[in-house]
């Protein structure tokens, strides 16, 4: 098991990396919202009530609560041997939750972090999870750090999986497997390997499109395979899912404890974005993993041990 030393980044970095400031602009872009303290007062949307699985080490893990949220296609079944070995070895109970447009919560056509960001915050208020831990991979990375920035005191500290707090194109394959599972679903098919072999051409590997197929079943006995999340909003929402809602660091500061996991055969958490993460968190610390973009499944071994190393050092 390779395991690269973690390493503290200055508290503030002096200047903007010219690869920030040169932020992609969205011509249908929400207008960034005000600072404040409370989500509910600015958002224009509902905050919807999360599927979410417990993993408590069968009762035993009684400590302050893990919230761990996947990324753009997954669900809560992406994190379920992670989540049983966090409150078997930290004996913290773990939250393993669904975001709105996956699993099983609900579906609505607003899918941008700000939304994203909301009901994980109802979430927290609704079953009273305070000082809690929030992971986020990928698309929940940005989920988290939105929130920390929005209302620091919703948690204790956070942990963001290969994502980092930018505007940046999504990898070209997400385009690809969003029109491949458009493709799978009017096809109407009857059975998982029929659905594998017309997705294929949008995703090669098989991994990802078995990680895909896991949104497919079927509604009702003999009828086709379905999708249970949204393909079209989901496809809409990938600028959203490229944007980061803040821009200016110096507004808006998450001081508290964050650490930063990437995968150094991914493009996402790049050099050149570390800067900027010490400007928005300037207590975070870096853990590099040898792996690509999906961190949990490919090393999860290496990301247990950064994430309890983290969470069993002091303050």
């Amino acid at each position: 098991m390779r395991f690269l030393q973690r390493s503290l980044r200055p508290v503030y970095a002096p200047l903007l990396h010219p690869k920030h400031t040169a932020r992609i602009q969205l011509s249908n872009a929400t207008p960034l919202p005000a600072w404040t303290r409370s989500f509910h007062a600015s958002a224009s949307w509902r905050a919807l009530d999360l599927a979410y699985r417990l993993h408590d080490h069968n009762g035993d893990a009684k400590g302050d609560p893990i919230v761990i949220i996947h990324g753009l296609f997954g669900s809560k079944r992406n994190n379920q041997s992670v989540a049983n070995a966090f409150a078997r070895i930290l004996s913290r109970p773990v939250y393993a939750i669904d975001t709105r447009n996956h699993g099983e919560s609900p579906h609505d056509t607003t899918h941008n972090y700000t939304a994203l960001a909301d009901d994980v915050e109802a979430f927290l208020k609704k079953h009273d999870l305070k000082n809690a831990t929030l992971i986020g991979h990928s698309m929940g990375a940005k989920t988290v750090m939105t929130l920390a920035l929005r209302n620091p005191d919703s948690c204790a500290n956070i942990i963001p999986v290969d994502n980092a707090p930018v505007d940046a194109a999504l990898s070209s394959d997400f385009p690809k497997y969003a029109e491949g599972m458009k493709r799978v679903e009017q096809a109407k098919p009857k059975s998982q390997k029929e659905a594998d072999k017309i997705l294929e051409p949008y995703a090669k590997d098989l991994p990802v499109r078995q990680f895909l197929l896991t949104n497919l079943g079927r509604p009702e006995p003999s009828a086709p395979l379905k999708f249970r999340i949204p393909i079209q909003t989901l496809a809409r929402s990938l600028d959203d899912m490229a944007d980061f809602p803040f821009t200016n660091p110096d507004e808006v500061r998450f001081s508290k404890r964050a650490l930063f996991i990437r995968g150094t055969k991914s493009p996402y958490v790049s050099d050149e974005t570390l800067p900027i993460i010490g400007r928005f968190f300037p207590r975070f610390e870096l853990v590099d993993i040898d792996s690509g973009h999906w961190v949990i499944s490919e090393k999860p071994e290496e990301f247990i041990k950064a994430v309890v190393n983290f969470l069993q050092e002091k303050e």
